[in-house]
């Protein structure tokens, strides 16, 4: 059975309460394209989903795919929005990609589409650009009348996927940028979605400055920090142990939060741990899933560390701020992949600081805005496990260092990445989107 959108004749998008009444006027709903839905990875777009419903925004959430993850985040339980899945892959769903396709071309912008996406298609001959024109011819025909704007995050098949939508149904569109997206999308791709979308939001500096040379104004790009939610997380532990490293019975707790995937950097901190002094005692923790599991813990077990290393695996954001108040320091060796893919600025850096973790990072894309060298943590280069190294026995054995470094952290999130002024300016953009959208569409309108 399909678990998607209802078919037209469009109905009310359904959501599983209504949405709180703006008080401004904004009609209609909001179709926010994800990637995967809900993803334990992706909390930032979960809590922005939530803050938008809080602000009177109407949501329906369009899936290009199903995630096998079964756990959930409070945060995924807490919004409102149905959420629905378009067909990953299109033998799997054929009447229902033919019955879309049948209703899209007669659509007024059909052909403006398929032109479109002809265009993308001889420069990009791929199995991903096909499916992407598949899902779109079925969003095309099941989108429900009263969606007034698309919404996409991630610029890369997120994006094509509400463009090609939205040229065929006539709606405006927006999206927002995060890491991968930005730094692997080819630049003939990112500069006609930043033409045709009405704008787009992204959430680091860097990322804003690659993508602003590639626009056709400078408004068209807006930076927009995803911030953190803080009334929403624990309370950090009011004090840590004063460990150094040299009780056997009670080591350094070193924590990591991240995909096992090249760009995180983790070869790099078990190459870093690996030649720490032997009169050091620690124990490395990881969260997270990913493609490089196996790998990450052979590695471990061939460099003698397996014994002092915890794979957790992907859990639940419960799960990982209970090893925020266990840890002393925060680790995260991002760089730079074979495949140009970068981190964006990760959330949990944020988290770890929030909660008064000491943390260790790399000076990749824009983790410098967040961390100044020596004053808000300790910036190391990318892929240099012996710079690592060292910034890690420094803070090993050095507790009242871990404590002021974890103390300033604490005091720039709390003081500059603050999540509801960066939420408001995202809501009021998209209200005044839907409303002007709704004024078009209006039987009235002329």
């Amino acid at each position: 059975m399909s678990t998607g959108l209802k078919a037209v004749p469009p109905l009310v998008a359904a959501a599983r309460h209504p949405a709180p009444a703006a008080g401004d006027g904004t009609t209609g709903t909001l179709a926010i394209v994800l990637k995967g839905y809900p993803r334990l990875s992706e909390t930032f777009i979960a809590q922005e989903i939530e803050g938008l419903e809080k602000r009177g925004l109407n949501a329906l959430l369009i899936s290009l795919r199903h995630p096998t993850e079964d756990r959930r985040h409070p945060v995924h339980e807490r919004i409102r929005a149905a959420v629905s899945y378009l067909p990953e892959y299109l033998w799997q769903e054929p009447l229902r990609v033919l019955r879309g396709w049948w209703a899209a071309r007669r659509l007024p912008g059909y052909r403006a589409a398929r032109a479109q996406w002809l265009r993308d298609w001889r420069r990009d001959p791929t199995p991903n650009r096909g499916r992407r024109w598949g899902q779109a011819l079925v969003l095309a025909r099941e989108l429900p009348g009263d969606v007034g704007w698309l919404h996409a995050h991630f610029l890369h098949t997120p994006a094509s996927v509400a463009r090609y939508t939205a040229i065929m149904r006539g709606l405006p569109w927006s999206g927002s940028a995060h890491a991968k997206d930005i730094w692997t999308t080819p630049d003939w791709e990112i500069a006609e979605k930043l033409a045709e979308c009405r704008w787009l939001v992204t959430c680091t500096a860097a990322g804003r400055d690659r993508l602003a040379a590639l626009a056709p104004s400078a408004d068209t790009v807006s930076l927009v920090y995803h911030g953190l939610d803080l009334a929403r997380l624990p309370p950090p532990p009011l004090t840590r142990p004063a460990r150094d490293g040299s009780q056997p019975t009670d080591p350094v707790v070193i924590v990591s939060v991240g995909r096992r995937v090249e760009k995180k950097g983790f070869e790099d901190v078990l190459q870093a741990l690996a030649v720490l002094p032997r009169d050091l005692h620690w124990r490395f923790e990881h969260i997270g899933g990913g493609p490089l599991g196996s790998k990450l813990k052979a590695r471990a077990a061939r460099l003698g560390l397996a014994d002092r290393c915890v794979w957790h695996g992907a859990r639940e954001q419960r799960f990982v701020f209970d090893a925020y108040a266990r840890a002393d320091i925060f680790v995260l060796a991002s760089k730079i992949a074979s495949d140009g893919d970068r981190d964006g600025l990760p959330n949990v850096l944020m988290e770890a600081q929030a909660q008064g973790v000491a943390c260790v990072a790399t000076r990749v894309s824009a983790i410098p805005e967040l961390i100044a060298d020596g004053d808000s943590g300790m910036l190391v280069p990318p892929a240099d496990p012996a710079a690592l190294a060292a910034a890690l026995e420094t803070l090993i054995r050095d507790p009242q260092r871990r404590a002021r470094l974890a103390a300033r952290g604490s005091e720039i999130v709390r003081g500059r990445f603050s999540f509801d002024a960066g939420l408001a300016r995202l809501a009021a953009r998209l209200k005044a989107g839907l409303g002007g959208a709704h004024a078009l569409h209006a039987p009235d309108a002329a």
